[in-house]
């Protein structure tokens, strides 16, 4: 089976999956988690786990992720502590904090692998459970992580590139929002795979008014672009604002889900979404470290546990609007 045809075995598979995790896709901001879940909490000894990510401020997408996280906690009887910082020399220093204080367990994103390798391996020698999710598919087995959650970047991008081929798009926009991060970068070529006529454009996500003001000028500029796509939901809903600013006809993509992207593909804003299961990919991450302090195990035989691409469209949008609330 190819790689595209394999997309949509895995994407089939994930909406089901999809519309089960969204049920708890709102989850609290609390930074320890604990007590009872619905269906029981583990009688094992409480463990603490950390959960590093590169999540930038304001970046809803992270919230999903949390939530799962803190849904296995509760059911796995884990304190969990979640940290964040997008700047990789940081996010880096947060892992040596956790290491320093013994934690049970560290789930951590690998967004810029270079700068978390040392600390990452410190924690592996100190004998601490490392697993890894949403970010770093190339890079974790050689830290010596145990396990990845998420998703084949490359792959989902050529399953985008594919959709926009099917599509007739004749010239395809592909905007990163944040410079270095490998998973994004994989996503753009991807898409350039399998959709030849792509071109990048960077902008500073952090800063929606340079986004907004950069997409502009692009879509004014080249008008032979006929399709946006975004990699975060919330760079999609300024895109929305930058096409109708620029007076342009290019229809929108987007990588990654929130509320607001699944409204704006209910009302026809955003075509569709590459979504990667940010819910599932928390819950397993916590919950694969539990496994492995409490029955030695590992989870995924060495290989990367998929939890996307899954494709979200007018099609499918409504069940999924309706499960979030």
């Amino acid at each position: 089976m190819s790689r595209i045809s394999r997309v949509g075995v895995v994407a089939t598979s994930a909406v089901a999956a999809l519309a089960l995790a969204a049920c708890s896709s709102s989850g609290g901001k609390q930074e320890d988690t604990g007590g009872d879940a619905a269906g029981g909490k583990a009688d094992t000894p409480e463990m603490t786990v950390a959960l590093i990510t590169h999540a930038a401020p304001g970046d809803t997408f992270w919230d999903q992720v949390r939530a799962g996280a803190e849904d296995a906690a509760k059911k796995d009887n884990i304190k969990l502590e979640y940290t964040a910082d997008p700047d990789g020399a940081r996010q880096s220093t947060l892992v040596q904090q956790a290491v320093d204080k013994k934690v049970d367990g560290i789930a951590v994103t690998l967004a810029k692998p270079d700068a978390m390798k040392g600390n990452v391996e410190k924690a592996v020698g100190a004998d601490i459970p490392v697993v890894a999710l949403n970010a770093g598919m190339d890079d974790w087995k050689e830290m010596g992580i145990l396990s990845y959650f998420g998703q084949d970047e490359t792959l989902a991008g050529e399953a985008a590139g594919e959709r926009l081929t099917e599509e007739k798009a004749g010239k395809v926009l592909c905007v990163i929002h944040e410079q270095g991060h490998v998973g994004l970068e994989a996503r753009c070529k991807g898409v350039a795979n399998t959709f030849k006529n792509t071109e990048k454009v960077y902008v500073k996500g952090t800063d929606s008014a340079n986004v907004q003001s950069t997409l502009t000028a692009k879509l004014q500029e080249d008008k032979d672009i006929t399709n946006v796509v975004t990699l975060g939901a919330p760079l999609a809903m300024v895109a929305t604002k930058s096409i109708g600013e620029a007076s342009s006809k290019a229809k929108l993509a987007t990588f990654d889900l929130n509320d607001d992207a699944l409204k704006a593909i209910k009302d026809g804003k955003i075509e569709w979404a590459v979504d990667q299961q940010p819910y599932v990919q928390g819950y397993q991450a916590v919950d694969a470290l539990w496994l492995r302090v409490n029955k030695g195990a590992s989870t995924g035989g060495g290989q990367p546990v998929y939890t996307g691409p899954a494709f979200i469209d007018d099609k499918n949008v409504d069940i999924l609007i309706e499960q979030s609330k």
